[in-house]
C-alpha cells in the first residue's frame, strides 16, 4: 500500500501527512506561499494508514521528497524518525515539520508552538504574561506548544487529560520551573481561566472535551487548535457559556505552516492576506 500512495503522488515533493486528512487546508496554504514568494513546489495532503507512517515518511524521502509537514497522529512518530532535531522539537519530544537532504538525514522541527504564539500576540493580540491557562489534551501538539508558552512568563498552565499519566508527563517534563500542574477531568479545579486552549482533536468529530462552564467568564478567550469552515463545536460551547471571544486554530495553522515553509526554504512568508483570503473563502 505504502508503494501505491508514492506511485500515486511520485511529483510530489511536499506534503502534509495526517490520518484523517480530508480536511487539511495545508495545500492550499502552501499554494499561495509559493505563489506569494515565487518558490516552485509541488504539494499535497496524502492520508497514510496508521502502521505504515514511519515507511512512508522513507519511501517519499527516497523517491526525491524534500519535505512533509506532520499531523494528528504521527507527530510523536515523526519524532522518533528524524537524525537531527532544533532545539525546540528535542524539548518538545513533537515533530511537525520534517526536511530531507540528498543523503539519508532527517531534519525534525515543531513549528506549531511558534505558530500558536504568532496568532494569540500577533493576530488576536493576547497578552500571556500572567495569565491563567488551560490547555485540554496532553497529546503531540500540547507538546510542542508548551514550550513555546512557557516562555511568556504565564502565571500557571493547567493540562487535563483523560489520560491523567500522559498530563503527568509533562508536568514532570515542564513543570520544575514553571507552574504547570495536570489533572484528570474530574478533578480539575471550578475556577475560572484567562485562556482555554483546547488541545484535543474532539472538534474533527463535533465533541465537545467534558470541562465545566464554571471554568469560563466573561473576561476568558477560548481557542481551538482545530480549524473549520465554520464555528467549532467547541468555540460554540465556549461563546454559549459566556467566554469574551472564542477562535479556531485557521490563524495558528497559517502560522506554523509559514515556519515550516521558511524551515524548507529560508523564506518566511507574509501570513496575513493568506489567513484573510481563507476565512474569506469560507464566507
Amino acid at each position: 500500500m505504502v508503494s501505491e500512495l508514492i506511485h500515486n503522488h511520485s511529483t510530489v515533493n511536499y506534503a502534509v501527512l495526517g490520518n484523517p486528512i480530508q480536511h487539511s487546508k495545508s495545500p492550499q496554504i502552501h499554494t499561495l506561499f509559493s505563489e506569494q514568494t515565487g518558490i516552485a513546489l509541488e504539494y499535497q495532503a496524502i492520508e497514510v494508514p496508521i502502521n505504515e507512517f514511519a515507511s512512508y515518511v522513507k519511501l517519499f524521502s527516497s523517491q526525491g521528497g524534500k519535505g512533509l509537514n506532520i499531523t494528528v497522529p504521527f507527530k510523536e512518530d515523526a519524532y522518533s524518525l528524524c537524525t537531527t532535531l532544533t532545539d525546540r522539537a528535542e524539548l518538545s519530544g513533537s515533530v511537525n515539520t520534517l526536511r530531507f537532504d540528498n543523503g539519508m538525514n532527517i531534519y525534525g522541527d515543531t513549528t506549531d508552538g511558534q505558530g500558536l504564539l504568532n496568532d494569540l500576540v500577533a493576530n488576536h493580540n493576547i497578552r500571556l504574561e500572567d495569565k491563567s491557562i488551560l490547555i485540554l489534551g496532553a497529546g503531540g501538539t500540547v507538546k510542542s506548544i508548551l514550550e513555546r508558552l512557557l516562555e511568556q512568563k504565564t502565571k500557571e498552565i493547567i493540562i487535563v487529560n483523560r489520560t491523567i499519566s500522559r498530563a503527568k508527563d509533562l508536568e514532570k517534563k515542564f513543570g520544575k520551573k514553571n507552574c504547570v500542574r495536570a489533572y484528570s477531568y474530574n478533578d480539575l479545579p471550578n475556577h475560572s481561566f484567562d485562556i482555554i486552549i483546547n488541545g484535543t482533536s474532539l472538534s474533527l468529530s463535533a465533541e465537545i472535551p467534558p470541562i465545566s462552564k464554571t471554568n469560563i467568564n466573561e473576561n476568558t478567550f477560548c481557542y481551538d487548535l482545530m480549524y473549520s469552515d465554520k464555528e467549532t463545536a467547541f468555540t460554540k460551547w465556549a461563546i454559549e457559556n459566556g467566554a469574551l471571544k472564542a477562535t479556531d486554530g485557521l490563524g495558528m495553522l497559517v502560522e506554523q505552516a509559514a515556519e515550516s515553509f521558511m524551515f524548507w526554504h529560508g523564506t518566511k512568508p507574509d501570513t496575513m492576506p493568506i489567513i484573510k483570503a481563507l476565512r474569506d473563502s469560507n464566507t
